[in-house]
Protein backbone atom coordinates (compact mmCIF):
# COMPACT_ATOMS: atom_id res chain seq x y z
CA UNK A 1 0.00 0.00 0.00
CA UNK A 2 1.05 3.54 -1.02
CA UNK A 3 1.84 5.87 2.25
CA UNK A 4 0.11 8.98 1.73
CA UNK A 5 -1.36 10.28 4.92
CA UNK A 6 2.30 11.71 7.10
CA UNK A 7 4.61 12.04 3.59
CA UNK A 8 6.68 15.51 3.57
CA UNK A 9 7.21 17.16 0.70
CA UNK A 10 7.23 20.44 -1.09
CA UNK A 11 4.61 22.92 -2.25
CA UNK A 12 5.53 23.92 -5.90
CA UNK A 13 2.31 25.42 -7.01
CA UNK A 14 3.02 28.44 -9.83
CA UNK A 15 0.05 29.90 -9.80
CA UNK A 16 -0.55 32.97 -8.20
CA UNK A 17 -4.34 32.23 -7.38
CA UNK A 18 -3.61 29.08 -5.52
CA UNK A 19 -2.16 29.33 -2.10
CA UNK A 20 1.07 31.54 -3.29
CA UNK A 21 2.12 31.80 0.45
CA UNK A 22 3.01 27.97 0.81
CA UNK A 23 5.60 28.03 -2.13
CA UNK A 24 8.83 26.68 -1.30
CA UNK A 25 7.62 25.35 2.26
CA UNK A 26 8.03 21.72 3.60
CA UNK A 27 4.20 20.34 4.25
CA UNK A 28 2.75 17.42 5.60
CA UNK A 29 -0.34 15.45 4.17
CA UNK A 30 -3.09 15.06 6.23
CA UNK A 31 -5.66 14.26 3.91
CA UNK A 32 -7.13 13.60 0.67
CA UNK A 33 -9.84 15.89 -0.67
CA UNK A 34 -11.44 13.16 -4.06
CA UNK A 35 -12.47 15.19 -7.01
CA UNK A 36 -12.11 18.35 -5.04
CA UNK A 37 -9.97 20.15 -8.11
CA UNK A 38 -11.77 19.35 -10.87
CA UNK A 39 -13.89 22.05 -12.58
CA UNK A 40 -16.83 20.37 -12.41
CA UNK A 41 -16.61 19.83 -8.12
CA UNK A 42 -20.05 20.43 -6.42
CA UNK A 43 -18.70 21.32 -3.14
CA UNK A 44 -22.10 20.59 -1.81
CA UNK A 45 -21.89 17.04 -2.90
CA UNK A 46 -21.11 14.19 -0.98
CA UNK A 47 -17.45 14.30 -1.53
CA UNK A 48 -14.97 11.99 0.03
CA UNK A 49 -12.70 13.28 2.66
CA UNK A 50 -9.85 10.94 3.54
CA UNK A 51 -7.50 10.42 6.32
CA UNK A 52 -5.95 7.13 6.18
CA UNK A 53 -3.87 5.38 3.41
CA UNK A 54 -6.25 2.11 2.86
CA UNK A 55 -9.45 4.42 1.97
CA UNK A 56 -7.42 6.60 -0.12
CA UNK A 57 -5.96 3.66 -1.58
CA UNK A 58 -10.19 2.01 -1.89
CA UNK A 59 -11.01 5.06 -4.00
CA UNK A 60 -8.12 4.91 -6.17
CA UNK A 61 -5.27 6.51 -4.99
CA UNK A 62 -4.40 10.32 -5.34
CA UNK A 63 -4.73 11.98 -8.82
CA UNK A 64 -4.87 14.66 -10.70
CA UNK A 65 -8.17 16.18 -10.49
CA UNK A 66 -7.93 15.84 -6.12
CA UNK A 67 -6.97 18.28 -3.54
CA UNK A 68 -4.38 17.48 -0.54
CA UNK A 69 -4.62 18.95 2.77
CA UNK A 70 -1.58 19.76 4.20
CA UNK A 71 0.27 21.35 7.38
CA UNK A 72 3.20 23.78 6.33
CA UNK A 73 5.97 23.71 8.92
CA UNK A 74 7.03 26.89 10.56
CA UNK A 75 11.00 26.80 10.68
CA UNK A 76 11.57 29.30 13.51
CA UNK A 77 9.04 27.43 15.53
CA UNK A 78 10.37 23.91 14.68
CA UNK A 79 6.64 22.42 14.05
CA UNK A 80 4.06 22.26 11.83
CA UNK A 81 1.42 24.34 11.57
CA UNK A 82 -2.26 23.82 13.68
CA UNK A 83 -3.82 25.62 10.15
CA UNK A 84 -4.07 23.64 7.21
CA UNK A 85 -4.28 24.25 3.28
CA UNK A 86 -5.80 22.41 0.71
CA UNK A 87 -3.88 22.82 -2.61
CA UNK A 88 -4.40 20.54 -5.82
CA UNK A 89 -1.93 17.30 -5.55
CA UNK A 90 -0.20 18.41 -8.79
CA UNK A 91 1.02 21.38 -6.84
CA UNK A 92 2.55 18.84 -4.96
CA UNK A 93 6.13 18.04 -5.68
CA UNK A 94 6.06 14.49 -4.43
CA UNK A 95 2.60 14.44 -7.44
CA UNK A 96 4.28 16.24 -9.90
CA UNK A 97 3.95 13.11 -12.13
CA UNK A 98 0.67 13.69 -12.38
CA UNK A 99 0.23 17.00 -13.96
CA UNK A 100 -1.67 16.66 -17.73
CA UNK A 101 -3.14 13.26 -16.77
CA UNK A 102 -7.05 12.87 -16.60
CA UNK A 103 -7.90 11.22 -13.72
Amino acid sequence: MTRTIGTVTTYCGERQDEHPYLRGYKVRIVAVIKGAARPDYDPEADVPYLKDDLAIEQHGGVTAGDRVEVVPWIEKEGRYSFVTSDPRAIDLECYEGLVGQAD
